[in-house]
């Protein structure tokens, strides 16, 4: 995804993330084609306005909610992603690896 708006190819790659996967902010960056942007992504999502916006699917690259813990922002983000059946355990979620291994193919998933 390399044409058009920088900040309209990060809300397109924002919107296309299913329902019950989450992706990180350096991740959202790379497939919107800005590799290392991954805090104009953070910024970019907390100007937004728009509802519709599943802007809870974005994460800490370790699965982490980047709000501070406990705060209204992250139990409003932790009760989005549990409304889109994403868990969380010690305030992390288990962000999905697209790349296969052999010891994934072997051993099935960490």
């Amino acid at each position: 995804m390399a044409a058009g708006d920088p900040a309209d190819r990060i809300l397109a790659v924002v919107r296309a993330i299913p329902r019950g996967e989450v992706a990180g902010y350096g991740e959202v960056a790379r497939r919107a084609g800005l590799p290392g942007r991954a805090r104009w992504v953070a910024r970019l999502l907390a100007a937004s306005d728009d509802p519709a916006l599943p802007w809870h699917r974005v994460v800490r690259s370790d699965g982490r909610i980047a709000f501070p813990a406990g705060s209204e922002a992250w139990r409003e983000q932790a009760r989005r992603l549990g409304a889109d059946g994403v868990r969380l355990a010690g305030g992390r979620v288990r962000v999905a690896r697209t790349e296969h291994s052999l010891d994934a193919e072997v051993w099935g998933p960490a």
